[in-house]
C-alpha cells in the first residue's frame, strides 16, 4: 500500500511539520503552495488521494486525475467538493466527523462573549489612547438570562450547549429531527419550530451545513422575525447568510450585533461592510484552527486512508461518497 497523497490547501510551514511527522512511512505526500487550479491539476495527475481543507474540489479537477480513487476532507463540510462528479467517477469522499467540534464549539463560545462585549471596540479605542467605558456600557450586554437559539444540533452545537451549561441561559434549538427526550435533558435544551427559534432567541447561533433548502436563509424575512436587537453568530457556512440584508439589519437595528467566521466569499473584499462595523466581530474561517488540534483531526485523516487502501469500511459518520462495490 503505497498511495501517493497530495494536500491541495496551503498550510503554514509548522502545519506541514506535524502532517509530515505523522505521514505513515509507506505514504507519499505533495503540499500545494497556493490555491491556484494550475498548481492543483499538475499536483493530482499521479494523487491517488486529495486531501483538502477549504479548496474548492470540482468536477473537471476530479475528471483530470485520472488515478483517484479517495478525496479526505480536513473537517466535516463537503459543500466546496463535487460529489456528483466523484460519484460518477468511482472516487470515495471522507470527512473527519467530530474531529473539529471541541475548537469550533470553544470558537462559537468566544464569538459570543466577544461580541457582546464589543471586545475588538474596545481593544482598538484603548490602543488608540481612548477610554470608553461609559460609552462601551451603553452597547455591551451580558450573557446571563439570555435565551440562546441553536439552528442545527450535530457535534458542535452540542458541544456549544455543553459549553453554555456553566451560564445562566435558557437553551432552544431547531433541527431537522427533534432529538430523544433523553438527548434534551442531556443538553439542557428544547426543541422549537424555526420561526419560535427566531422569534424567541436573543443570541441565534448557526451550526447547519450549506445546502440548497439552507442558502440564503438568514434573509430580510428571516431577520425581520428575528427578536429586535437580537445577535447573530456564524462558525458554520457563510453563505447560510445574505450579507446585504444582514449590513441592512445591522444598520437600522433590527440585529444588534454579528459574530462571523465564515462569509460568502472567501476571503471577503476589503471593503466589505461587515469588517468595518463596531458592532461585528470577524475571524478567517478559523474557528477549528488551533495548533494542538493537527495530530488529532491528521491522524484521523489518515487512518481512513490506511482503512479505504486496505479494503476496510469507514466510519459511517465518515462516508460522504461510498465506494463502489
Amino acid at each position: 500500500m503505497q498511495p501517493h497523497i497530495v494536500f491541495l490547501t496551503p498550510m503554514a510551514p509548522p502545519t506541514i511539520e506535524v502532517i509530515r511527522a505523522l505521514t505513515p512511512p509507506t505514504f507519499t505526500i505533495d503540499f500545494a503552495k497556493t490555491n491556484e487550479q494550475a498548481e492543483h491539476l499538475g499536483l493530482m495527475r499521479h494523487a491517488e488521494v486529495i486531501m483538502a481543507a477549504g479548496t474548492f474540489v470540482t468536477a473537471d479537477m476530479i475528471a483530470q486525475a485520472p488515478r483517484l480513487k479517495l478525496i479526505q476532507k480536513w473537517g466535516i463540510g463537503v459543500d466546496k467538493i463535487d460529489l456528483e462528479a466523484a460519484r460518477r467517477a468511482g472516487v470515495t469522499v471522507a470527512i473527519t466527523a467530530g474531529a473539529t467540534s471541541i475548537p469550533v464549539s470553544e470558537h462559537t463560545l468566544m464569538l459570543i462573549l466577544a461580541t457582546s462585549r464589543r471586545l475588538p471596540l474596545a481593544h482598538r479605542s484603548l490602543q488608540e489612547g481612548k477610554w470608553i467605558a461609559s460609552d462601551l456600557r451603553t452597547v455591551c450586554a451580558k450573557l446571563d438570562g439570555k435565551t440562546v437559539g441553536l439552528f442545527g444540533f450535530g457535534n458542535i452545537a452540542r458541544f456549544v450547549a455543553q459549553r453554555l451549561s456553566g451560564f445562566d441561559v435558557n437553551l432552544i434549538y431547531h433541527s431537522r429531527t427533534k432529538l430523544d427526550p433523553a438527548i434534551e435533558q442531556q443538553f439542557n435544551v428544547r426543541y422549537v419550530d424555526f420561526d419560535t427559534l427566531l422569534a424567541q432567541s436573543d443570541i441565534l447561533s448557526l451550526h447547519a451545513p450549506l445546502t440548497a433548502q439552507t442558502k440564503h436563509l438568514f434573509n430580510a424575512k428571516t431577520f425581520n422575525k428575528m427578536k429586535r436587537g437580537a445577535m447573530l453568530i456564524n462558525t458554520a457556512r457563510g453563505e447560510l447568510i445574505d450579507e446585504a440584508a444582514l449590513v441592512e439589519a445591522l444598520r437600522t437595528g433590527q440585529l444588534s450585533s454579528a459574530g462571523l467566521d465564515t462569509f460568502e466569499g472567501e476571503p471577503p473584499r476589503a471593503d466589505h461592510p461587515l469588517l468595518h462595523m463596531d458592532q461585528v466581530v470577524v475571524t478567517p474561517h478559523s474557528a477549528g484552527s488551533v495548533y494542538d488540534n493537527v495530530p488529532h483531526i491528521v491522524g484521523h485523516m489518515f487512518r481512513n486512508i490506511k482503512l479505504f487502501f486496505n479494503q476496510h469500511a469507514l466510519d459511517p459518520a465518515d462516508l460522504i461518497v461510498a465506494p463502489k462495490s
